[in-house]
């Protein structure tokens, strides 16, 4: 078996009506779709995070030619071939996104050729449903009244779809953070987690004055409390709370998530798929956090081929270390608006009272629609 093309779609889809969070507007929802195609007609669809253009560049000009006529099913093998032809210039960022997106389509198309799901051929058991925790609470405007009560009514609906836990966006300032955590927490209810998203607005110093102000919220963990680049400012805030502490999306392969672990930095791992190194990179630092005790659930924000990525790798990583109680698993459902997500596949992941169904079709298990590819692409194929 042979790689006959490796084609890349930058797509954008336009929002009805734009949201923002602590750090950033969004108008738009934009990614990179990587289509690796055999010479015998076997095809499997990955997925980037990032500035859209510019990984389909890096895909279509420097990845693709490297993998010509190689064969797809040796993934660890044209794994560490891209990271080390690259590693002088992309560690981190958009060319390990770009290896990410090949990296998910060689693994679709290998079980896709086994004739298995994707989780499956990775290991993991026989699993129908995992628990989805809702993200959402996005800030559409500056009033804390009128957040307070759109808070409100959001919660009440994801409680009345059978979430079982979600995760509002903070940012804001700390009283005001404070008050829309009380306000999510009272209308959530009992039996309902509630996590808190900072997307890295604060420094140490802020971060531990609103993790005290929420403590008594019973927060499941404080997200990206600081920025990604201060590792210090991660171990400070997890020392100075009871709350858990969670992030990764913002991090790259096994080497950076292994500086994480072995700082204690985060009780909860959180890498993209689409962003780490892929499915081949993510089951290695799923290893690491077991041996370091650390929980990992990916972050979810992509497509419909990013979401069903991170499904079957959450079916299928190694589990927290051993225990008689079953590891409480949870992962991510996005539901802000986003066409790319909903409307890219014919056959797309379910969520179905609170949980998502896990595809038990081969490979990621959907199907990307021709039309909707053409019509959120962005221009000519890379």
């Amino acid at each position: 078996m042979q790689i006959r093309t490796i084609t890349a779609y930058p797509l954008r889809a336009e929002l009805r009506k734009p949201f923002r969070f602590s750090q950033w507007s969004y108008d738009h929802r934009a990614t990179t779709l990587v289509a690796v195609e055999t010479a015998d007609g076997l095809r499997g669809w990955g997925e980037a995070y990032g500035p859209a253009s510019t990984v389909a560049e890096a895909v279509r000009c420097f990845f693709a030619p490297l993998l010509a006529g190689r064969d797809p099913l040796d993934h660890e093998t044209l794994w560490h071939f891209m990271f080390a032809r690259s590693l002088d210039y992309g560690q981190k960022g958009v060319m390990v996104a770009a290896i990410s997106a090949i990296d998910i389509a060689l693994w679709d198309i290998k079980a896709r050729y086994a004739g298995l799901p994707l989780y499956r051929m990775l290991g993991g058991s026989h699993t129908e449903f995992i628990p989805g925790y809702a993200t959402g609470f996005y800030f559409d405007e500056d009033n804390p009244r009128s957040l307070a009560r759109k808070f409100t009514t959001e919660a009440e609906r994801y409680r009345a779809r059978n979430f079982r836990a979600m995760k509002l966006k903070v940012g804001l300032g700390v009283a005001i953070d404070a008050e829309l955590t009380a306000t999510v927490r009272n209308a959530a209810g009992t039996g309902v987690r509630v996590m808190i998203d900072a997307n890295h607005a604060y420094d140490a110093l802020g971060a531990i004055a609103l993790g005290r102000r929420v403590e008594p919220y019973d927060v499941a963990w404080f997200e990206e409390p600081v920025s990604p680049l201060d590792l210090d400012g991660y171990v400070e805030v997890r020392r100075a709370l009871r709350i858990p502490i969670a992030g990764g999306e913002a991090e790259y392969t096994r080497f950076g998530f292994d500086t994480l672990f072995r700082r204690r930095a985060v009780d909860y791992a959180q890498p993209d798929i689409c962003a780490c190194g892929g499915i081949t990179e993510a089951m290695k630092i799923a290893t690491l956090a077991s041996v370091a005790g650390v929980h990992v659930t990916p972050h979810v924000w992509g497509s419909a081929v990013g979401q069903a990525a991170a499904v079957h790798f959450y079916a299928a990583r190694p589990s927290h270390p051993g225990s008689l109680v079953p590891e409480d698993k949870l992962i991510e459902c996005d539901q802000t608006e986003n066409p790319l997500r909903t409307e890219i596949a014919s056959e797309a992941v379910r969520i179905d009272d609170g949980r998502v169904v896990v595809p038990q079709k081969p490979g990621l298990g959907i199907e990307i629609d021709p039309a909707a590819l053409e019509r959120f692409s962005t221009g000519s194929r890379m």
